[in-house]
């Protein structure tokens, strides 16, 4: 299924979704590779397999296979690294935070696409996660490489637009609405 075919599902009160995923797609603040593996980290972080199968499958006509395969890797790393340090944040006991976090995380070396493109997937990924310090890091860190607080909301803008898609596309396998007239 594509986005197009995804967007035509989407039920009408979630038609400003379907407005907006349109536009997000070519913000002129990211590049394509930006735009298109942010949509792969943030569907994948929104685990609906509709959404997911929708972004894969147009996503593959903007992206290498090794982009492809760096957007989900910065999805699943911090899938395991958004539990972890959001639990470190939550918990009140300071030593939680002095306990190193002894998880592998390879993939944050061996990506294989631009450094940059991978750290704004992470962001990406860590704010459908709901994970302040993940957050946090990863967006000083991409300021630091000198990426622009536009481009950066600009991903985050997108994010939210696939992650509220995953909610509504769950919603709607979980309990069907009947079609709306407005």
């Amino acid at each position: 299924m594509s986005i197009e075919t995804l967007l035509e599902s989407c039920p009408n009160y979630a038609k400003d979704l379907k407005l907006n995923l349109g536009t997000l797609l070519r913000q002129p603040e990211l590049n394509e590779q930006q735009v298109w593996g942010s949509a792969v980290a943030a569907a994948m972080a929104g685990r609906n397999a509709t959404v997911i199968g929708a972004v894969l499958e147009d996503a593959g006509a903007h992206l290498s296979e090794q982009a492809l395969f760096a957007a989900k890797a910065a999805a699943a790393v911090m899938g395991m690294n958004n539990i972890f340090y959001r639990f470190r944040h939550f918990s009140s006991n300071p030593r939680y935070a002095e306990s190193p976090a002894r998880l592998r995380m390879q993939i944050m070396r061996t990506h294989g696409v631009d450094p940059t493109d991978f750290e704004l997937w992470c962001l990406v990924a860590s704010a459908v996660n709901g994970c302040a310090t993940c957050v946090d890091s990863h967006e000083k860190a991409l300021r630091e490489r000198g990426m622009t607080e536009e481009s950066i909301i600009a991903a985050i803008r997108l994010a939210s637009v696939v992650s509220a898609l995953s909610g509504v596309m769950a919603a709607e396998a979980a309990a069907p609405v009947p079609v709306e007239t407005v």
